[in-house]
């Protein structure tokens, strides 16, 4: 009777610190907040036939100025619904203009096209947002976002009262892109979102938003169209957007490390020249629009963090710990905490856990074999599985032994 009070005893004290622990892991892997380590950018022109000119030239003008500030080929989507630089009516074949002047041809040599004609249509976007593809697609088409990403959403083409038209014959709605980021942010895909869009009535594309981490742009208000820039006349269409000019305008006077804020970006919108409102969204973003650079979204610059020696870490996966033998001459303190690996380059302190020196006590090398699982481990919720499973284990036990 004494044994099994002191069992139970035991396996209750056991269960509620492995609760403890297993609480205090959660709560902390919950409140801990991503770091932002990389850019994407889903830059979608939505129309088809060659009147609509304007829009892929609208989207390979934000494809060039994402590129030039940064963000590499593999990372940036670009779906374009139509092919204008090959079309029978292009006076000027395999290229496409955004001025009349004809200096800079979008359409050069190097434009990586990933999503291109009937390839455009409104599952293929979500998909793509989503992550959810079907196995034969490629790598080179999947937004391979983490959560630690920011993601710029471009899309350009004709729209309405909460909806932007695919192709000319099939419509995103609104809740259709809430939707697909409210999944993005539970899959965690995203740290933040900045959505833009151009076309009519734009602003009425996000009322339907509800998750955290995402801004939004809009060319024009709710009962305002968005208009087109400028004709030119040897090419026959408009070739630009109002709103896209003077949004390629602002990032013409910048460079890769300008420090220029959203807050800046937003006030260079003139209503009198855009002949529009343009409408920003703000409330569902924690950050200080007048603080974030716009190289947080439209290019893919790093924080530098200067060390004083060279950086050493263990992969964990390709190395075998080992550990320092501990002799009389040594200082127990500094060589107990020491391990390295088999590469002598791969060396690595960890001032936190200590190995325990062999010999004095038989649970040494028990203590040693944990603390080694433990280090080997990069991933906070393995820990709380194994904790969780520990847990329910002793509660199996302790409900067998009362009983």
């Amino acid at each position: 009777m004494r044994n099994r009070e002191i069992n139970n005893f035991l396996s209750r004290s056991i269960l509620t610190t492995l609760l403890v622990i297993t609480l205090s892991l959660s709560s902390s892997s919950i409140t801990h907040a991503a770091v932002h380590t990389n850019n994407w950018a889903v830059l979608v022109c939505t129309s088809r036939f060659w009147f609509n000119y304007r829009h892929m030239a609208n989207t390979l003008s934000l494809y060039r100025t994402v590129k030039r500030l940064g963000i590499p080929d593999e990372r940036i989507i670009l779906m374009l619904a139509d092919d204008m630089a090959c079309n029978a009516r292009n006076k000027y074949p395999a290229q496409v203009f955004n001025n009349e002047n004809h200096r800079l041809n979008l359409y050069g040599d190097n434009v990586e096209v990933d999503y291109r004609g009937y390839e455009v249509t409104v599952e293929n976007f979500l998909r793509v947002l989503t992550g959810r593809h079907e196995n034969a697609v490629p790598r080179s088409k999947r937004l391979l976002s983490d959560e630690g990403s920011h993601i710029l959403l471009y899309m350009t083409g004709h729209g309405g009262d909460e909806f932007l038209k695919f192709q000319d014959s099939e419509e995103l709605q609104s809740h259709d892109l809430a939707d697909a980021v409210k999944q993005m942010k539970e899959k965690r895909r995203f740290k933040e979102l900045l959505i833009m869009v151009d076309t009519c009535q734009a602003a009425t594309l996000f009322s339907q938003l509800q998750s955290p981490g995402v801004l939004a742009i809009g060319s024009s208000m709710k009962g305002e169209n968005s208009y087109s820039h400028h004709l030119d006349s040897d090419v026959g269409v408009s070739v630009v957007d109002r709103f896209t000019f003077y949004t390629l305008a602002f990032f013409e006077r910048l460079n890769m490390y300008d420090n220029a804020s959203l807050s800046s970006l937003f006030s260079s919108f003139n209503p009198n020249l855009l002949m529009s409102t343009a409408y920003y969204r703000t409330d569902l973003y924690q950050e200080q629009v007048e603080k974030v650079p716009v190289t947080n979204f439209f290019g893919s610059v790093m924080k530098t963090i200067h060390t004083d020696s060279a950086y050493r870490a263990t992969s964990g996966k390709d190395s075998s710990w080992v550990k320092y033998d501990v002799t009389s001459g040594q200082s127990d303190d500094v060589d107990a905490r020491r391990m390295t690996s088999s590469d002598p380059e791969k060396q690595v302190d960890h001032p936190d856990i200590k190995l325990v020196k062999g010999g004095g006590c038989p649970h040494a090398d028990w203590w040693n074999a944990i603390v080694e699982k433990f280090q080997g481990i990069k991933n906070g919720d393995m820990i709380v599985n194994y904790g969780l499973v520990g847990m329910l284990t002793l509660v199996a036990v302790s409900t067998w032994q009362s009983s």
